[in-house]
């Protein structure tokens, strides 16, 4: 007899917020016949999401939560996004970002690399909503229902070559527009890395969506990473360079500060940042104050990655 274990995650949706029914993006896509593109799409002022007719998407039930979503108003204007400054409040200065046309490079070790446009990329890819647990470092949390696509789905497309140990993500860099950027002490762009394992494992997202909308630009748009288990300064903001590589990168904050914000950032409330304690975290919008799960309640899915690793310092 196939006796089903349900998932973590898998809690029934009562728990969760409810939503209305949602439009299934198969049917908005059906016919469109896009294929990936290394040309440039044609400049143009900021303008219409093309992609706007993918929100809201399907949810998958698979991923629900133990507690309510943060309110949009408050998830949306608390924001970490040291390009646009080091306060909270950057909803006004992110409006300056252009958006599209955006293109991502996938490179490195990979069969063929490519430059594709952010359409032509996400209209290849299995788009779903998922309802995520997320935690910053800061002990400041929220629950979050992000619009996007698995990594995995983005390194099957890309198709790594053997040697592949990790892949890294790289921001944007425009001083231009960004002026986090003009500050030098900073070591710009901004990067983040996972390992291969970490960026094929099942809750790993590339987030293009949020409360069934596009993203707005102070959450990372066009297209940011969501993985739920680590510290959210690991959830790089508006993606334009994946690279695998043979090599660990060194990260943004690691760059910065080792010792406070090391490669791994586990979630783990038995290790203090060195300048507060962990055990505890504010919910956004409520202000509830709940204890913090190790792995940020993702361990059973997760902590088979780091087998092998005891010397790493995993939880920094």
């Amino acid at each position: 007899m196939l006796i089903r274990r349900p998932r973590g995650w898998e809690i029934p949706e009562s728990q969760a917020t409810p939503e209305s029914v949602v439009l299934d993006r198969r049917s908005l896509l059906a016919g469109a016949g896009a294929v990936l593109s290394t040309a440039t799409m044609p400049a143009y002022a900021q303008g219409p999401d093309l992609l706007a007719g993918i929100y809201p998407a399907k949810r998958n039930e698979r991923f629900a939560l133990d507690r309510p979503v943060t309110p949009e108003a408050a998830s949306t204007t608390y924001n970490n996004y040291y390009e646009f400054g080091s306060s909270k409040s950057v909803v006004a200065a992110a409006k300056s970002l252009q958006t599209r046309p955006w293109t991502v490079t996938i490179d490195g070790l990979v069969e063929k690399p490519i430059q594709v446009s952010i359409e032509d990329l996400v209209r290849q890819m299995p788009v779903e909503e998922r309802l995520y647990r997320h935690r910053c470092v800061e002990a400041w949390a929220m629950a979050v229902p992000w619009t996007g696509f698995p990594m995995k789905a983005l390194l099957d497309m890309a198709k790594p070559l053997s040697g592949a140990k990790y892949v890294r993500m790289q921001t944007f860099q425009n001083p231009k527009v960004a002026p986090g950027q003009r500050q030098t002490w900073y070591p710009w762009p901004y990067t983040e890395g996972l390992t291969i394992e970490e960026a094929a494992n099942d809750l790993t997202f590339l987030a293009t969506g949020v409360y069934g909308k596009p993203l707005p630009n102070q959450m990372g748009a066009p297209l940011r990473l969501a993985v739920p288990w680590k510290y959210g300064f690991k959830s790089i903001k508006s993606i334009d360079r994946i690279t695998l590589a043979a090599e660990r990168p060194k990260s943004f904050w690691e760059a910065l500060q080792a010792e406070e914000y090391g490669f791994w950032a586990n979630v783990n409330p038995e290790v203090p940042h060195p300048r507060w304690s962990q055990a505890t975290e504010r919910m956004l919008g409520t202000d509830e104050m709940r204890p913090t799960l190790p792995f940020n309640g993702y361990g059973e899915y997760v902590a088979e990655l780091y087998k092998g690793k005891e010397g790493e310092k995993l939880y920094l």
